[in-house]
């Protein structure tokens, strides 16, 4: 029997953390597969701040990600805490502009940057059956959902960037916590007759949940309503979605110009806060949302999903080299990251009053921590100190 081919690191999910952590494993020379599944709905609409120009120079692909295709953010304007809306300018970012991605021309370039880099990529691929050797190495198998059948590979460590599923760290023995039940509602409005010229994002609370659009680089414009599932406002039937973003004082105005009356039915994607209660085990470690998931009002997700990529990468190729602490290094990494978009997160929302006594506002003035007591004694132990944003 022939052997399976044999790898240094298998990284499953073809996503911006496991892109990162590819390409910090291969610049280490590192054996690489990333495999990419291209499973769940297209990813639209999502942002990268300005100092995410920062980690992909850091992964030596800024250039080629960051070219032509995407739409400049030069800031946002929000609306919370009172019906005024404030503006936060990009002049005033030391990193300049942030970005309106086109998120598969962005996830096709990391890719095609980690290929180029030395990885082995293969695309629509998904990792399946995944078996600890005795030795203590993996035999897993790939499975391509284009019907080109299955093959079985050898690797010595697994990345999981499989996304909030984190499908490998559950199978191995972690437990995934949920901090919240945040729901997105959202929709793309077609391209308005004439183009918009204030490209800036905004923000918009409501009493229950909060709204966000931004223009796209297609020309379309995302609406999105955030809530949590069981109030009346997750509602999604497109008549009552459309009435409750006329409803907005600031968000209607940008939605009219795209044409609001053939709303279709807003689409529905998992928005909560999540963790896992350890992000390493015997053989594997989790980066990206896998490891740890953030509310949108963050906009820390693609920023967090590069950064925790990178420093896996970098820690999984100490741990291959022998390094005892590399990995320790790495979960103290995501604990302080996780504290200090608890801190930032508590305080963003305690800022908005006017709806106190709304459940969707209420819960979050309860909110006490960063994780579930099980995971938050054993994680924060390990963090040496966590500021605010």
């Amino acid at each position: 029997m022939t052997p399976a081919p044999g790898y240094d690191v298998v990284v499953a999910g073809g996503g911006p953390a496991g892109c990162a952590a590819a390409l910090a494993l291969v610049r280490a020379g590192r054996s690489v597969l990333l495999a990419d599944a291209g499973t769940g709905p297209p990813k639209t609409g999502e942002a990268l701040v300005s100092v995410g120009r920062l980690l992909l120079a850091d992964l030596g692909v800024a250039g080629p990600v960051l070219g032509s295709g995407h739409l400049p953010c030069h800031g946002t304007l929000s609306a919370w805490g009172s019906a005024a809306l404030h503006a936060v300018d990009s002049l005033h970012d030391p990193y300049g502009h942030g970005w309106h991605l086109d998120r598969p021309l962005f996830d096709r370039r990391l890719r095609a940057a980690a290929r180029a880099a030395g990885a082995d990529v293969a695309e629509h691929t998904g990792v399946r059956r995944p078996a600890r050797q005795p030795d203590g190495t993996w035999r897993l198998t790939l499975g391509d959902r284009t019907g080109g059948g299955e093959r079985t590979v050898r690797c010595r460590w697994v990345v999981d960037a499989t996304g909030r599923r984190a499908a490998l760290a559950v199978r191995s023995g972690a437990r995934r916590c949920t901090g919240d039940r945040l729901t997105a509602l959202h929709l793309l409005l077609d391209p308005a007759p004439q183009t918009p010229t204030d490209g800036r994002s905004l923000v918009e609370s409501d009493e229950d949940g909060w709204w966000y659009t931004a223009l796209l680089p297609s020309r379309h414009r995302l609406v999105a309503y955030f809530t949590d599932p069981d109030l009346l406002a997750a509602v999604r039937g497109p008549e009552r979605f459309r009435d409750r973003l006329l409803a907005t004082r600031h968000l209607s105005g940008r939605a009219l110009p795209h044409g609001l009356g053939t709303v279709r039915p807003p689409r529905r994607a998992p928005a909560h806060s999540a963790h896992l209660d350890r992000v390493h085990g015997a053989g594997w470690t989790a980066a990206g949302d896998a490891a740890a998931a953030f509310d949108p009002l963050s906009s820390q997700g693609i920023l967090t999903a590069l950064y925790t990529g990178l420093s896996a990468g970098r820690a999984v190729d100490a741990r291959l080299h022998g390094d005892r602490t590399a990995l320790a290094d790495y979960a103290a990494k995501v604990a302080a990251a996780r504290v200090a978009y608890h801190h930032g997160h508590r305080a963003v929302h305690a800022q908005e009053t006017r709806w106190a006594d709304r459940p969707f506002w209420a819960r979050r003035q309860r909110t006490t921590g960063p994780g579930c007591g099980a995971c938050r004694g054993k994680q924060l132990s390990a963090t040496p100190g966590a500021g605010g944003r």
